[in-house]
């Protein structure tokens, strides 16, 4: 008699509980369920700000500094090395941004910012590549020195002419563009005030209208950095870098030419993170202090997009829009928010119950209910507060995206070559 051994199949993923709906719809469905929240406070709270195409086109404008500063950042930790002196680098790049602007127009501004921006991230690599210095010690030294460098540098350059030693002279601007005819009709649309239509409107008119040249580049840097570093061999060896560099080295990757390149673009981009605060429109020119610690909120857009271009597009249009919002209607639309809030804390709630995860959904559903409370007994927010909304933002951010990191396994980790 012969036994018949049979394995037993695995279970199928694609049907039943095991289905697993892929990352960019989940994606998708969360952005879906966003604009939903928001369309519906918009006409709950009588607040036609949130989804305006002006509050947009703010959230654009602010948005790319840190994009760029995100990007900064990827580049550098997926190669091992912590930048933290990313706020340092902007800083360099908005001085060396307003300097070649003033002299010969934007688009030498535009690379005067990177070469100003990745001399930064040459100083960081030296220090900590190749003396071994602490990632956030270096970081730190960076941001210290950029700042101190651009103000003795606009206090010898900037003061003779517009004769005051924090800022600068006004700098040419590049020119912003229109999708025409797109534009009219979206704005057409918006001006309709009708429940979802006129806030689509409203949101991709702001996309499409006032668009600058620095403005495309950021967004283009984004499917460009994931093509590099994730499907092309040179990102494959400066990944590996930042996941283990010894073995890396035994394969005869040199880890410290991938560090150096990495850090060094990551300078740069940092640097053009600062050129946005300078040559789009809507700022004069340098002004000590502007960075306002967008090269750290860029950081943690990274750090929420879990080390990934896609990712931390998403946090940075997340920060932009915060920052945007209350510079355009300050502390109404902010307080309007907590009502948003609230509906999308309540869709977390059911989607932790049918997960049955009770202890996250009682979590999310009383910060739904302080989220509530907060709407339901103020009228506003102080000026004071409202400044504030994109650190907030950040801070509330992270702490929710904390669970679900990744960064890379030998990322801020000390390599000296030859050990093992």
């Amino acid at each position: 008699m012969t036994a018949v051994v049979t394995k037993s199949a695995p279970a199928d993923r694609n049907t039943g509980l095991g289905r697993r709906m892929p990352g960019w719809a989940r994606v998708l469905l969360w952005v879906a369920v966003g604009f939903l929240a928001v369309s519906i406070t918009s006409y709950q709270t009588g607040v036609p700000q949130l989804t305006s195409s002006g509050t947009v086109q703010a959230a654009v404008r602010l948005g790319i500094p840190i994009l760029l500063a995100a990007l900064g950042g990827l580049w550098a930790e997926r190669s091992g090395v912590i930048n933290i002196g990313l706020e340092g680098m902007m800083i360099l790049g908005t001085w060396g941004g307003a300097w070649a602007g003033y002299q010969w127009g934007p688009l030498a501004g535009l690379v005067a910012a990177a070469v100003f921006g990745a001399l930064g991230g040459l100083v960081h690599a030296v220090a900590t590549v190749t003396f071994g210095v602490n990632h956030i010690v270096s970081g730190v030294a960076i941001n210290l020195l950029g700042a101190g460098t651009a103000k003795y540098l606009s206090t010898l350059l900037f003061e003779p002419i517009s004769r005051n030693p924090r800022e600068s002279p006004p700098v040419p601007k590049f020119d912003t563009y229109s999708m025409q005819p797109v534009a009219g009709w979206l704005q057409q649309l918006e001006d309709l005030q009708r429940v979802g239509v006129s806030d689509a409107a409203g949101i991709l008119g702001g996309l499409v209208s006032g668009v600058s040249p620095l403005t495309m580049l950021a967004y283009l840097l984004v499917p460009v950095s994931y093509l590099v570093l994730w499907r092309s061999p040179f990102g494959l060896r400066l990944r590996s870098c930042g996941e283990n560099p010894v073995a890396a080295e035994s394969l005869g990757v040199n880890v410290y030419r991938y560090k150096y390149i990495a850090v060094i673009i990551s300078g740069a981009l940092a640097g053009l993170g600062g050129a946005a605060l300078i040559l789009n429109p809507g700022q004069a020119g340098y002004l000590e202090g502007q960075t306002n610690n967008r090269g750290y909120i860029g950081l943690a857009a990274m750090i929420f997009g879990n080390w990934r271009p896609g990712g931390l597009l998403g946090g940075a249009a997340l920060f932009g829009y915060s920052d945007g919002l209350q510079l355009r209607s300050g502390e109404t639309s902010v307080h309007a928010l907590f009502y948003g809030a609230t509906l999308l804390l309540v869709v977390v709630t059911a989607v932790q119950v049918w997960r049955r995860s009770w202890f996250a959904a009682g979590i999310s559903l009383v910060a739904a209910a302080v989220m509530y409370a907060v709407y339901w007994y103020t009228d506003s927010l102080p000026e004071e507060l409202t400044a504030y909304t994109p650190h907030l933002v950040t801070l509330v951010v992270l702490g929710v995206a904390s669970q679900r990191l990744r960064p890379p396994a030998a990322n801020g980790l000390q390599y000296r070559r030859g050990t093992g």
